[in-house]
């Protein structure tokens, strides 16, 4: 007998095959992603809208780059850190977060902006069920 053991005679010599559902027979979860339009998976209607989604990226990019070549190069890292470790503190995923630390860090606490006043378009005001965000937050569904 080899010396791996009865483990390697009672292993099964058929592969098994993954019977989850996959590719176009996947089931698109309606409740959490919500409904598919054939609007929101073209390009950008117009050529300003893509730079308003990634501008507060690029004003971190153009801050950082600033503040490195005044500092040097630990003034970034240390503030990258900092708002890494403001995102990671959150309310409950069914409670409305301000970040308020978050604006407090990149000098958006003095302004009042659209945000403030209307709140975010994709946030609604429709509160969900905590037992369920919570559960697939936690990866349990």
């Amino acid at each position: 007998m080899d010396s791996r053991g009865a483990a390697s005679l009672l292993k099964d010599t058929i592969p098994i095959i993954d019977f989850s559902a996959s590719g176009s027979f996947e089931s698109y979860d309606l409740l959490r992603r919500g409904f598919t339009s054939v609007k929101s998976e073209l390009l950008p209607s117009h050529p300003l809208e893509l730079i308003e989604k990634n501008f507060q990226l690029n004003q971190d990019k153009t801050n950082f780059a600033t503040l490195r070549n005044i500092q040097g190069l630990h003034a970034p890292l240390k503030l990258q850190m900092e708002f890494r470790a403001v995102k990671q503190v959150q309310r409950l995923p069914f409670l409305h977060s301000s970040n308020l630390a978050l604006d407090t860090l990149r000098g958006n606490d003095g302004s009042i902006s659209f945000e403030d006043i209307l709140n975010d378009p994709s946030q609604s005001e429709v509160m969900g069920e905590p037992h369920m965000m919570m559960e697939y937050k936690l990866g349990l569904l």
